[in-house]
């Protein structure tokens, strides 16, 4: 499953959901299929719990991410951080440490996390940085390579989604996130974390 934390809402065009579908076609090439979802076209809530009332989009969201092995973060770029969604959806995340299976182990463990970021701007690493650590501390574990990134030039305008073809190092790290992530997913499956 895939969250794209964008700005913008549906239909609007967004690099980052670009970036993501590209991962996900990936993944399907390894025999896995996943949703995308547009996390702003959804009321979540701000909050770290895991249902914050009527209306809240979150508990429906939060199915779907606990019903699937591999989770994808993306996110644009904005002030050199992850975007506001995507800090909103690290925050009902955050929830996921208060909820365990049978055997004390949250929910979220055994299952694999992985990180789509862009933007115009320097900063990818940092904001991967800041997602590993928030997906690893509600649970999630990372594959190396876990990060597929395109960022253009400091004071230029050109988007993701503007490009005329994907540049060949930004389809080749895809295709490593995707395959090391899929990777990692098999083993959890097949081999859960010892009980808390």
């Amino acid at each position: 499953m895939s969250l794209v934390c964008t700005l913008s809402a549906s239909p609007a065009r967004a690099s980052s959901h670009l970036l993501s579908d590209q991962v996900m076609r990936e993944f399907q090439k390894l025999g896995a299929s996943g949703e995308t979802v547009r996390v702003v076209d959804h009321d979540v809530r701000p909050g770290i719990g895991t249902d914050m009332g009527q209306g809240d989009a979150w508990p429906a969201l939060r199915e779907k991410v606990l019903g699937a092995d591999i989770l994808v973060l993306a996110t644009p770029i904005w002030l050199g951080h992850p975007s506001s969604i995507c800090q909103r959806v690290l925050e009902r995340l955050n929830a996921e440490q208060s909820e365990s299976d049978e055997q004390g182990r949250p929910l979220t463990y055994g299952k694999a996390a992985a990180v789509v970021v862009v933007g115009n701007e320097d900063g990818a690493h940092k904001v991967s940085a800041d997602l590993f650590q928030g997906l690893n501390d509600v649970g999630f574990s990372l594959a190396p390579g876990a990060v597929t990134y395109w960022v253009g030039e400091a004071q230029h305008g050109t988007d993701y989604q503007d490009l005329e073809e994907t540049p060949e190092e930004v389809a080749a790290t895809t295709r490593t996130l995707a395959a090391n992530t899929f990777h990692l997913a098999e083993l959890l499956s097949a081999h859960p974390y010892p009980a808390s």
